[in-house]
C-alpha cells in the first residue's frame, strides 16, 4: 500500500506520520509539504520525516500531475489552518485550501487513488444554539478557513463513487504536544500561559462552547478512515470526529488548566465579550461507525503532557504570542525576511 500525506510537516502531520508508520510498517509513505513550518521543531527526539519513504517539497498549488500515479490513499491535511491566518492571507487561503484541493481531488481520481481522507472541521457549524450539532444540521461557516472546509467537502461528495471512497473527518479544535507544537490553539495557549506567567487571561467572556480533540485521537481516526469499508458509512462520509466529553466551555478549559498545573489564576480581560464562534457537537455517528477507534485521551492527560513537554524545553516566554509558536507569526516572519511573497509562494 502507498499512502500520500499532504501537510505532513505540520503540527498534526508529524503525529500522523508516526502513527501510520507504526500501523503500516511495510507501506510506502510519501510526504507532500511546502515546508513553511519545517523548522518549528519542539522537543523532537527524532526528525518526523525519517519515518517516511519520500519527502516532496511542493506547494499545494504546484503539485505535478503524475505524483499520485501509484498511490492508494491520500490523507489530506495541508491547509492554511486557522482563522487569523485566513483573515491575514484570505486570497492565498482560498487558493491553497479550496482551489488547490479541488485540483488535488481531480488528480487523485484520474490516477486511480482508491481512498481519500480529508481533515475537515467542526468550525463549519459556526455560531449556533445550545443543541449539539449533528451532520444533518445546517452549516454556517463564519471564516475563510471554515468556508474552505465546506467547499472541499462539497467537491468530495460529488467525486465519491465505488472506486473513490471519501471520508471527511470533522475534527474539533486540536490540542496536545507535538514535534512541531503550535500555541495558537486554545488549550495549548492556556497551558503555555500557565507555565510562563502563572496566569490565564480570557480574551472573551469564556461562555463559548468548543469541541476539542487530542492530536493522538485525530491519528486514530485517520487510521480508521483509511481502513473504512464502503458498507460502513458509504462511498462518501462526513462525520463529526471526537467525543461528547470533549465539548467544553472556554472558561472550564482555563479552570482545568489552573487546577491541574496549580498556582495559576484565571482572569477575564476587561470588557471581554462573548465569542460568536460557539458550538457543541454530537459525535454519535462516529461512536457507532468507529467503536474501536474512539478518543481515549483525557483532558487531564492532555494538560499534563503539554506541561511536561514545555517544561522539558525550559519554556518561560510570556511573550510567546509574538514568536514562531504562532503559525501566523511564522508566515509573516518569512515575508519580512524576503523568503515568501504576499501570496505565500517561496521566492527564488
Amino acid at each position: 500500500m502507498k499512502i500520500a500525506i499532504t501537510g505532513n510537516m505540520g503540527y498534526v502531520g508529524s503525529k500522523v506520520v508516526k502513527r501510520l508508520r507504526g500501523v503500516y510498517p511495510h507501506a510506502e509513505l510519501i510526504g507532500i509539504d511546502t515546508g513553511y513550518f519545517a523548522h518549528c521543531l519542539t522537543a523532537a527526539k527524532q526528525l518526523p520525516e525519517t519515518k517516511i519513504d519520500k519527502q516532496y517539497y511542493y506547494d499545494m498549488r504546484k503539485i505535478p500531475d503524475d505524483l499520485f500515479s501509484d498511490v492508494d490513499v491520500i490523507v489530506h491535511l495541508a491547509a492554511i489552518s486557522n482563522d487569523p491566518m485566513g483573515n491575514r492571507f484570505e486570497k492565498p487561503t482560498i487558493a491553497i485550501n479550496s482551489i488547490a484541493s479541488n485540483d488535488l481531488i481531480k488528480k487523485a481520481k484520474e490516477k486511480g487513488v482508491k481512498s481519500f481522507v480529508f481533515a475537515s472541521s467542526c468550525s463549519m457549524y459556526g455560531a449556533v444554539g445550545d443543541a449539539p450539532r449533528t451532520e444533518e444540521d445546517p452549516l454556517n461557516p463564519l471564516t475563510t478557513y471554515a468556508t474552505s472546509k465546506v467547499f472541499v467537502e462539497k467537491i468530495l461528495k460529488e467525486a465519491a463513487d465505488e472506486n473513490f471512497k471519501v471520508t471527511c473527518l470533522r475534527f474539533g479544535t486540536a490540542c496536545g504536544m507535538s514535534e512541531r507544537l503550535r500555541l495558537d490553539l486554545v488549550l495549548n495557549d492556556f497551558v503555555a500561559n500557565a507555565i510562563a506567567s502563572k496566569k490565564i487571561v480570557l480574551l472573551s467572556d469564556g461562555s463559548a462552547w468548543r469541541p476539542l480533540i487530542h492530536i493522538e485521537d485525530m491519528t486514530r481516526a485517520i487510521e480508521w478512515a483509511i481502513e473504512r469499508k464502503e458498507k460502513n458509512g458509504g462511498t462518501f462520509l462526513a462525520v463529526n470526529t471526537g467525543s461528547e466529553r470533549w465539548n467544553y466551555q472556554i472558561r472550564d478549559l482555563a479552570n482545568s488548566c489552573a487546577d491541574i498545573i496549580g498556582g495559576v489564576t484565571v482572569e477575564m480581560k476587561a470588557g471581554a465579550a462573548p465569542d460568536k464562534r460557539s458550538y457543541k457537537v454530537n459525535f454519535d455517528r462516529y461512536k457507532k461507525l468507529a467503536p474501536n477507534h474512539q478518543p481515549n485521551i483525557t483532558i487531564k492527560t492532555a494538560i499534563e503532557e503539554l506541561y511536561e513537554g514545555l517544561t522539558s524545553m525550559d519554556f518561560k516566554n510570556e511573550d510567546f504570542r509574538n514568536t514562531w509558536f504562532m503559525r501566523l507569526k511564522v508566515l509573516t516572519s518569512h515575508i519580512e525576511a524576503g523568503r515568501l511573497d504576499e501570496n505565500l509562494f517561496w521566492k527564488a
